[in-house]
């Protein structure tokens, strides 16, 4: 089932948390809301689930497949709503967790006794806790708590799956775990999901679509690959991975790294595996520089390096490429960027 948002406006007193932001989101699709802290991005989670109210206009609306949902309660709206710390009940048992849904349902949609056991049983072992379900929370570890968050958020057969920074309380090899798990998951059910998060690499490894949030204003949406390799401004480029920022001007096509005589200069983007290191200048296109630090550990090199003025430069390499210059600290380099990027507002790291 498809979500569209048409023009919503939110402020927290004098603040704006959300500001005119429009989007729509096909059925299906697991889509990451993708911004720093105080971008807006769990206010607009939370006003899609009906958790939090919006300014009215008369253009502002959120539909459920091109049906309004203003003025639905939030069980109207069939939201499963996952949250960052689990909010698992401690007292109850993983089955009971997970049927508390179906337990408090009212009306014709309740299930019986049997159906419940069913229904919550089969969830157990989607999200692979077979066995588990006579422990309790403090009995399982921070991914399996979250598990059973996202097993009772599934057990009301929700429209939509909605989740605010889902493994942000979880160390990194079991987010990192996690988040795989998850995608194959929503493979599987095929359920429109949403989900927040801050941390750029979760987001294009996990979601189908991303959405640059920035100061409540959605900056850039489009796949991972659009996103990161197509960034539409430098604030989209800068909060998507690691990039050093250079000043020069371009001279007949080619890029110099120094001021014009008149003083003006351009910023030119560079990401850090961008970057060519040589041990000298024959081509004149490199700029020296000193490097500081040398990161082995890890699938690549990481090299800290400073030019004439003090200012940092990063670079990435593999390991391979690395050894064929074993380049020491101290030594004295050549910074060759072979890939730079321009953008035409005025915009500083």
């Amino acid at each position: 089932m498809s979500i569209e948002v048409k023009n919503i406006t939110k402020r927290f007193g004098n603040f704006l948390a959300i500001d005119h932001v429009s989007l729509k989101i096909p059925d299906c699709e697991l889509v990451a809301l993708l911004g720093p802290s105080g971008s807006g991005k769990t206010t607009l989670l939370r006003i899609i689930a009906g958790l939090e109210d919006f300014e009215p206009g008369h253009d502002s609306d959120i539909l459920f497949k091109d049906k309004s949902v203003v003025g639905n309660r939030i069980a109207e709206r069939r939201i499963g709503f996952v949250f960052q710390h689990y909010a698992l009940f401690r007292h109850q048992t993983v089955f009971e967790n997970i049927a508390f849904g179906l337990r408090v349902r009212r009306g014709p949609g309740r299930l019986s006794r049997a159906q419940i056991k069913d229904r919550v049983m089969e969830l157990i072992h989607l999200v692979q806790l077979d066995n588990m379900q006579k422990r309790y929370p403090d009995q399982l570890s921070g991914g399996q708590r979250q598990r059973v968050a996202l097993a009772r958020a599934l057990a009301i057969e929700p429209k939509f799956l909605l989740l605010d920074e889902p493994f942000g309380a979880l160390d990194a090899r079991v987010r990192q775990n996690l988040r795989r798990w998850l995608r194959r998951l929503h493979d599987e059910i095929k359920l429109t999901s949403i989900f927040v998060t801050h941390d750029q690499e979760e987001a294009l490894e996990l979601a189908d679509r991303v959405i640059v949030m920035n100061k409540g204003r959605i900056e850039q949406e489009g796949s991972a690959n659009d996103v990161f390799h197509r960034p539409k401004n430098a604030f989209v480029m800068d909060f998507l991975g690691s990039v050093n920022l250079f000043h020069g001007r371009v001279v007949a096509g080619r890029t110099v790294f120094e001021e014009s005589p008149e003083g003006k200069t351009t910023e030119f983007f560079v990401r850090p595996h961008e970057i060519e290191l040589l041990p000298d200048n024959p081509d004149g296109n490199g700029f020296p520089a000193t490097i500081r630090r040398v990161q082995l550990a890890g699938s690549i090199a990481k090299i800290e390096l400073t030019d004439h003025g003090n200012k940092e430069i990063f670079v990435e390499m593999s390991h391979e490429k690395y050894s064929l210059y074993h380049f020491d600290v101290n030594a004295r380099v050549f910074v060759v960027p072979k890939k730079t990027v321009i953008f035409a507002e005025d915009y500083s790291i």
